[in-house]
């Protein structure tokens, strides 16, 4: 009975994955290698990206229309199990064609063998176009991906709300933030409003769009990791998790926001619901298109723990698009790539504030964007981009869930982060022994001096 299940359930695996896989049957084999003239070879794009899924719908629709190469793509937007989705794909060999890849998740993917060089297809004017960014879109001397855009952090804030409760500007500090959802909450409790949220469904998400930007800018590593010396260390999330706590012991945090994804807080956010949240730059489109704001908001430099800025708040990007390396349409796929590449579509992407471009011959000649609230996103002079921390595979429960079930349930968190610390550096010197990682202790490093670097 047991086999005969999981039979069954990798035929059902099988079977949902087959609509947007790569087409590895014999048909698309033909359509690939052109056997089959006059038909279609039919490629797949997943994307996690939703913010911009109308204007990636319209490029690619003219894309299929208007292509001499008789390719046809499937546009597939995946919601928040987009990674795991992604791995089931590879693992039935039923991946897509070419697939979004993304600060933080490219280097997975690098290890896993999900993605295929690029490095042949790439002309000389593209090589000199879009910059190489080792261990962002580059691995051991080779190119997996290109730029398009860049994204900024920082806090996004109900000037309605903030106006009511006779809050003159957003906070600073994180002492401020607390009192100020508090005053927030008070504010807005006949309509049901409260001071603060973040959709800590999924706490790694939650986590990475707010400590680690307020963690950045007030100098430390944003994924727990010292340059300086070479050894993880989460400490400097302390004083924010405790901030974090004390809004949700005071009742300050919208109800429920345990069981929150990052849609249904942004629609609660644009019927007034919320106070303040941290995100990225694409907000601005989400609440243009997606799910239009009722209410006046605007987007401010995240707080830092005291007030002071000594490091940068990380300018993230640097890829877009890769391709799957057991695609059987390879040069299909990098014929798309090379068209959602083209100017005439990073031009307006940036231009309609769908993401800050980070090519240098994009960023001589774009417009302002014309979309509410972008203003509040712009690359200023503390926005920078951070080296790459290594990447571990921790024993036990991750940082950002472990500091989820402290903002829940107390306990002592010093000993909380002694024990974190302890895994992971377990996990880094396993993976130094294994030769997966390299690294080199940098005392001179200075986080301040990312300040600005996005431009470099």
């Amino acid at each position: 009975m047991k086999k005969t299940a999981v039979t069954a359930m990798s035929v059902l695996l099988a079977m949902s994955l087959t609509a947007c896989g790569s087409g590895s049957d014999e048909g698309s084999k033909n359509a690939a290698a052109g056997t089959n003239p006059g038909e279609k070879t039919k490629i797949t794009y997943w994307t996690l990206d939703r913010h911009d899924a109308d204007y990636i719908k319209e490029v690619i629709d003219k894309f299929n229309s208007t292509n001499k190469d008789n390719i046809e793509v499937e546009l597939v937007v995946k919601a928040d199990d987009y990674n795991q989705a992604l791995d089931l794909a590879f693992a039935a060999a039923q991946a897509p064609d070419v697939f979004r890849v993304k600060e933080g998740t490219i280097q997975t993917f690098y290890k896993k063998g999900y993605m295929a060089p690029i490095d042949g297809y790439l002309t000389e004017e593209q090589k000199k176009k879009f910059p190489a960014m080792p261990d962002l879109n580059q691995f051991e001397g080779k190119m997996y991906s290109l730029p398009n855009y860049g994204s900024t952090m920082r806090l996004v804030y109900n000037k309605d709300l903030f106006d009511k409760a006779g809050i003159a500007k957003p906070p600073a500090t994180l002492a401020e933030m607390v009192e100020d959802a508090k005053k927030l909450t008070a504010a807005g409790k006949a309509t049901g409003a409260y001071g603060f949220a973040l959709p800590f469904k999924s706490p790694g998400s939650a986590w990475n769009r707010s400590a680690r930007v307020m963690a950045e800018l007030s100098g430390y590593g944003g994924f727990g990791y010292d340059f300086k010396t070479a050894r993880f260390d989460v400490s400097g999330f302390k004083e924010i998790a405790k901030a974090f706590k004390q809004m949700r012991d005071d009742g300050s945090t919208l109800p429920g926001m345990e069981a929150l994804d990052i849609d249904p807080l942004r629609a609660q956010f644009a019927e007034g619901k919320i106070g303040m949240y941290l995100s990225y730059s694409s907000e601005p489109g989400v609440y243009k298109s997606q799910f239009p704001a009722k209410i006046n908001w605007a987007a401010a430099p995240a707080p830092t723990i005291d007030g002071t800025v000594k490091g940068a708040s990380g300018f993230l990007g640097g890829q877009w698009l890769a391709i799957n390396k057991d695609s059987k349409k390879k040069d299909a796929a990098w014929k798309f790539i090379s068209y959602m590449y083209g100017d005439d579509i990073l031009q307006p992407y940036h231009e309609k504030g769908y993401g800050i471009s980070m090519v240098p011959s994009i960023i001589s000649k774009v417009k302002k964007p014309d979309i509410n609230g972008i203003e509040g996103f712009l690359p200023n002079k503390y926005d920078g981009v951070w080296p790459v921390q290594p990447t571990v595979n921790v024993q036990g429960v991750k940082y950002e869930e472990t500091f989820w079930k402290y903002i829940l349930e107390g306990g002592d968190l010093d000993k909380i982060i002694a024990d974190l610390n302890k895994r992971y550096n377990e996990a880094l010197d396993k993976a130094i022994a294994n030769g997966e990682v390299k690294v080199t202790p940098d005392p001179s490093f200075d986080p301040a001096k990312m300040q600005g670097s996005f431009a470099k």
